[in-house]
């Protein structure tokens, strides 16, 4: 018998407990984050995040309380896009909260601006679909004139 058979059963032990401590750290955090809710389409799950209470107050006197859900502009409407949305967000979302780096005052970026801009077009294509406004040769984006009727503010 030669061998160091020990010492790689060793390892393999190692690497079980490694994970076994990752899966489980993973699942206290999702259940502790409440992160079956993000699966969701419900508006609730905003309120997770303290500091999105204002957004989504602000949402529920809007005039599209009524006929649209966070994920309806905030989320592309094909799958893939929404769940791709959702996955980059959702890690830059708790990334930025567990390091503590966020601004007081939230300000949507760039490409989820645009998120929301195609989200406008396709729901109310009828009507803008003929129409590009533009300022300076930049076409506006709906939010420019229409900024409160999403949240009130």
């Amino acid at each position: 018998m030669t061998g160091d058979s020990g010492g790689s059963s060793g390892w393999g032990m190692a690497l079980v407990v490694i994970l076994g401590v990752l899966v489980g750290l993973g699942a206290y955090t999702f259940h502790s984050a409440r992160g079956a809710s993000y699966l969701s389409d419900e508006s609730e799950t905003c309120l997770n995040c303290h500091v999105m209470r204002e957004h989504f107050e602000s949402w529920t006197r809007s005039s599209h309380h009524a006929v649209a859900a966070c994920n309806d502009c905030h989320t592309p409407h094909d799958f893939t896009g929404k769940w791709l949305v959702k996955a980059t967000n959702g890690f830059h979302h708790s990334l930025a909260f567990t390091i503590g780096e966020y601004p007081t005052n939230l300000r949507i970026k760039e490409s989820n601006a645009a998120v929301t801009q195609r989200a406008c077009v396709d729901c109310h294509k009828a009507m803008v679909g003929p129409v590009h406004v533009s300022e300076g040769g930049e076409e506006l984006s709906c939010a420019s004139c229409h900024r409160s009727v999403g949240h009130l503010y």
